[in-house]
């Protein structure tokens, strides 16, 4: 009875170590195993991590373009704003400029009609036309019209339009001597110049 429990307990013995073996076998296999998933688990996470970080570096890469021109379309936007309200600006200030140039042969006209002798047959029309001229002069003036300075004033080649040299001893050199056709201002744009004599 003793040497059958002796046996029995050999046996279970042996039965235990080749049970622990397996269990260890297992064990050190089922490590194996985790060790290759966590290690395939990390290059997949890095992997992931690369992709991620690449796709942000071409978002931030689109997004800087994308506000670059934005920038770019704000400043063409605001040069245009500026550009409109200058142009509508010069179009109030010079908008008669066009009415004026087509009503200064007229006052030219006016002008050579009073420059006719007076006599008692004309005195009458002379008187007439000077009134008309005069309250032509006015309008145009109201609309900031003005005559160019010219006889006695130094030659200025951006107001005056020079047609003939003169010598002249008593008067200095490129000074005005004779005015043959009035110029006139709009403001501050000339839109017509003087036609003047000039002293050598």
């Amino acid at each position: 009875m003793e040497e059958q429990e002796k046996q029995t307990n050999t046996t279970t013995d042996e039965e235990n170590n080749v049970n622990e073996e397996v269990v260890e076998d297992e064990t050190a296999e089922s490590v194996e195993v985790l060790d290759k998933e966590e290690t395939e688990e990390a290059n997949d996470s890095e992997e992931d991590t690369s992709q991620l970080q690449s796709k942000l570096n071409a978002l931030q890469a689109e997004k800087d373009e994308l506000y670059q021109q934005l920038l770019r379309v704000q400043a063409e936007y605001d040069n245009f704003k500026k550009r409109t309200i200058k142009e509508r600006e010069a179009a109030r200030k010079y908008q008669s400029q066009d009415l004026i140039q087509e009503l200064l042969p007229a006052l030219d006209n006016f002008e050579r009609a009073l420059q006719v002798e007076k006599t008692e047959a004309t005195a009458s029309i002379i008187d007439g036309i000077s009134m008309v001229y005069n309250q032509l002069k006015e309008a145009l003036a109201s609309q900031g019209a003005e005559e160019i300075p010219a006889v006695g004033e130094e030659f200025d080649p951006n107001i005056h339009h020079a047609v003939m040299q003169v010598e002249d001893d008593d008067q200095p050199s490129n000074t005005v001597v004779e005015e043959l056709q009035k110029g006139y201002k709009l403001k501050d744009r000339v839109i017509r110049p003087a036609m003047v004599k000039v002293t050598k």
